[in-house]
Parts: C-alpha cells; structure tokens; sequence
C-alpha cells in the first residue's frame, strides 16, 4: 500500500475534527490549502485539514504523461452512461485514504469527527472510501466529481455510512465532467437512501466562491 506525503494544517490548537480532502488530476495537496484561512474565520470548531498527495503515475488520457492521478483515466472513461474507471487504482487510492483515517484515529480523533473531501478525482476517491468506510464519518464532500465503481456499491456499502451527509457540487458549464453525469451519480446516491446535499453552480471545472461559503456552512454542521 502507498503511504501518502500530506499537507497539514491546523485551525487551532488541539483540534477535535479532521477533514481529510483531495486534490484533482494533475494537482498536489497545495490546491486547495489556501481555503483553509477562509473555512477557519466561518465559525467551524478546531479541524486539522489534511491534504494529501497521490502518486506520481502515467496517465493514458494524457498521452502516458507521469503525473499525480488517483487513478488512470482512459479516453472514453468520462463520455456516455458507462463512467468506466481504474479499479486496480481506486481501490489502492481507497486503502491509502483509509491508512489516513487510522492515522487521524491513532492520534485520537474519531471517524465520526472526520470528513472527506476531494474535488475532481480527489472526489470520486473520497466517495468511493466514505461509503464503504466500516465507522460512521462526519461527511463526505464531493466537488465537481461522479461516483465510481458504482456497480460494486450495493454489494459493498458499508451500513455504518449508510446515513452519511454527502454534499455534492457541481458546476453547470464543466467541460470535463459534464453536469449530465455528476446528475447521473446523484440520482444513484438518491435512489440508494443516501441523504445528499445537492448544489450546482454556474462554473466550469473549478471552485466558486458562493460554493466555498456553502462548504463552509455545511462543514459547520456536520462538525458541531
């Protein structure tokens, strides 16, 4: 299993809450670190953010080109109803993720007061390891992202999460992952009981700021 390099930053000393979040293709851990001072001044309770940074591997989309990918992604992954993905590589991002969750237990927080979050691929992996995750989580945010291996959830959701509040975000104009399919993967998670925050905002492939005041309200919640 790959252990992770991380990023982390703490919102006060001794913090009781954690939010594990992932970066997108192509990105590291730095992408979404300077949320951190904005989400800090709304009001959320002591949180350690932890962004961590996915291997470096070649992604065939790109032409092979190495890259930090949770997992490869093939040309046609993202086209029609199929939303193919890497198995091998999201359920080897899954375990590392998981390793990040009983690293945060071991050092006394628990599942309970832990989000994960992710953008892009980072979302898709904070969707595929919060919902099969064996304790209940605080939350699971999902941004500009689908759900994988969607086929396998039924037979491998884990009954701890089957609650979980998930916020979902997207924005209508995305050009990588089309409003259409993140639709499709929320009318999944309805259609499986999931309780799911649904947002969509006029952006591309990006983060807004009515969308970072929405996280931060959101966060505030499943955090109190």
């Amino acid at each position: 299993m790959t252990t992770l390099e991380t990023i982390e930053i703490e919102t006060a000393a001794q913090p009781a809450a954690a939010v594990i979040w992932m970066h997108g293709l192509g990105a590291d851990g730095n992408d979404f670190a300077p949320l951190v001072p904005e989400l800090a001044r709304s009001g959320i309770p002591a949180v350690r953010f932890i962004f961590p940074h996915a291997p470096m591997q070649p992604v065939t989309i790109n032409n092979g080109y190495v890259m930090r990918a949770w997992y490869d992604v093939s040309f046609g992954d993202l086209e029609g109803k199929a939303k193919r993905a890497d198995e091998r590589g999201v359920r080897a991002s899954q375990a590392a993720i998981e390793a990040l969750i009983a690293g945060e237990n071991q050092r006394g927080i628990a599942s309970r007061r832990i989000v994960l979050a992710g953008f892009s691929q980072g979302g898709a992996i904070a969707l595929q390891t919060g919902l099969r995750h064996g304790e209940r989580l605080a939350g699971v945010m999902a941004l500009s992202t689908y759900l994988p291996l969607a086929d396998s959830l039924a037979a491998e959701a884990s009954a701890a999460n089957r609650d979980v509040p998930i916020f979902y975000a997207h924005g209508t104009y995305d050009p990588v992952i089309p409003l259409a399919m993140a639709m499709m993967s929320h009318a999944q998670l309805h259609e499986a009981g999931y309780a799911v925050e649904w947002h969509q905002y006029p952006m591309q492939h990006s983060v807004c700021v009515e969308e970072v005041a929405d996280i931060s309200h959101w966060l505030r919640a499943v955090l109190a």
